[in-house]
């Protein structure tokens, strides 16, 4: 190649789109992904003559998957040579692909990547930059949006590869810039060629094993006999899905203060506040609480968003595991998402049996619980499980609070026979380690509410009531 050469439409182009979109700032050390094939190649030459204009410094990274025998090597050696051609420094490194997949138990295509990113954050600190240049193009955008789309895409997938986008591996945070995301594969090939640049070929890009590579290849050139500008038509879903997210990230960071409260390495959701939210609102907040969390959305689906939405209607004591070892609880008056301790216990311990006064405000193991004598036609139901009414003339005024006993039982609303309160709590699902903190309040003849799940049906409102048990618990 001729590096002197007048600077071509091409570099204008990239030149332009960096500065554009603020890829990198100014002074930069950039760390370049380049596979040999003509994309990266492509991206180094741009980046190579209008490095000055964009006061910028590269490095090469180049990882040999040792998949492909002596074809690996030679990419590697290819590599290296252009990179002592331009005088630009170079890391290159090898890793057993196949063993870290067996060892991982996951796809090759999956392993390739979790090797190649775990290679390029380690070089990234290794000499001290947060910038990770690839060569994406616009097709490897268009083939994201359809693989998104085939796995089950929120509106935020729809939004496909960004010029930046930030990315997080052990507690690392990075940078991933994209500075062909406007020019097509034909572009970078055609510039190679014109530059007489000659790119490696990668023949495992020709399998059809690999989903992106059948997409590529089958779906594609399928979607386009039906509309032969099928990829600038998804390009534009992703131009309106990235305004529409664009619009609910401010809404969410305006919201983010009032809702959330965060940990080290975890968050607290209000759930009064949460539970208000419109459904839209709901899954986005959680989607950006994940991503605050672990740095990206890689492994979330939207599956995994409603499960977390239809968890969130159960009682206290529930919990789900997510991807990236995060775990959602449920607890009385708020959500926890994040690395949690399993013996986390959201309750305070509960001390031997005490009095709580009716009518009156009585504090007592960590809560404040509020007694209130009303009549049925001012009777108010409340969808929390920490407040609950009871027929007075069946509980009496003698009531105490105290944690389960052995042989413990009651009659659970809506049940005609006696249930043992282990037996139940196993039922709810409540967390062994919860189960000796949670309050029961009790008459002298029996347990009247498990609070937070369930008052006893002897104990019940009926229409031949004639004065209203209110009772609200409240941490203190």
């Amino acid at each position: 190649m001729v590096i002197g050469k007048q600077q071509s439409t091409l570099e204008r182009q990239v030149a332009y789109f960096v500065q554009q979109n603020k890829l990198f700032p100014r002074g930069s050390q950039l760390l370049l992904a380049v596979s040999g094939g003509p994309d990266s190649v492509c991206l180094l030459y741009i980046l190579f003559r209008i490095r000055q204009e964009l006061d910028i410094k590269l490095h090469i990274a180049h990882l040999d998957h040792q998949l492909r025998g002596k074809e690996s090597e030679a990419d590697a050696d290819y590599v290296r040579k252009i990179a002592a051609d331009l005088n630009v420094a170079v890391t290159i490194d090898k890793m057993d692909v196949k063993a870290y997949k067996k060892g991982k138990g996951i796809s090759l295509e999956e392993a390739a990547r979790e090797v190649r990113y775990n290679f390029l954050s380690d070089t990234a600190i290794a000499i001290g930059t947060d910038y990770i240049v690839t060569g994406h193009t616009l097709d490897d955008n268009a083939e994201t949006l359809l693989l998104h789309l085939i796995r089950g895409t929120g509106t935020r997938g729809l939004i496909g590869l960004k010029p930046i986008s930030r990315w997080q591996l052990n507690d690392k945070r990075f940078y991933i810039a994209r500075p062909l995301l406007k020019v097509s594969r034909q572009q970078t090939v055609n510039y190679c060629w014109e530059n007489e640049i000659k790119p490696r070929l990668d023949i495992s890009n020709l399998s059809l094993s690999p989903l992106r590579n059948r997409i590529r290849q089958k779906l594609l050139p399928l979607l386009e006999s039906y509309n032969p500008g099928v990829v600038d038509a998804l390009l534009r879903i992703s131009t309106i899905a990235r305004d529409e997210i664009d619009l609910l990230d401010a809404v969410v960071s305006h919201l983010w203060p009032l809702l959330i409260i965060e940990r080290d390495s975890f968050v607290i959701l209000k759930k009064d506040r949460f539970n208000k939210l419109p459904l839209a609102l709901k899954r986005h907040l959680l989607r950006a609480v994940i991503e605050n969390l672990v740095g990206s959305l890689k492994d979330i689906e939207t599956s995994h968003i409603e499960a977390i939405l239809e968890v969130m209607d159960k009682p206290a004591g529930r919990r789900i595991d997510l991807p990236s070892g995060l775990i959602l609880s449920i607890e009385y008056d708020r959500f926890v998402i994040g690395i949690i301790n399993v013996n986390t216990c959201p309750y305070p311990v509960i001390s031997d049996e005490q009095h709580i006064q009716v009518p009156g405000r009585t504090a007592v193991s960590g809560w404040l619980v509020n007694a209130e004598i009303v009549e049925p036609n001012l009777m108010t139901r409340e969808a929390n499980g920490f407040v609950a009414c009871f027929d007075l003339d069946k509980t009496g005024l003698e009531l105490k609070i105290s944690h389960r006993k052995p042989g413990d039982r009651f009659q659970p609303l809506g049940m005609t026979g006696m249930k043992k309160l282990n037996e139940f709590m196993i039922d709810e699902k409540i967390p062994r380690h919860w189960r000796q903190r949670i309050p029961i309040v009790f008459s002298p003849e029996h347990i009247i509410w498990l609070v937070g799940y369930r008052i006893d049906d002897r104990a019940k409102v009926t229409k031949k009531t004639k004065r209203v048990l209110r009772l609200k618990f409240k941490r203190c």
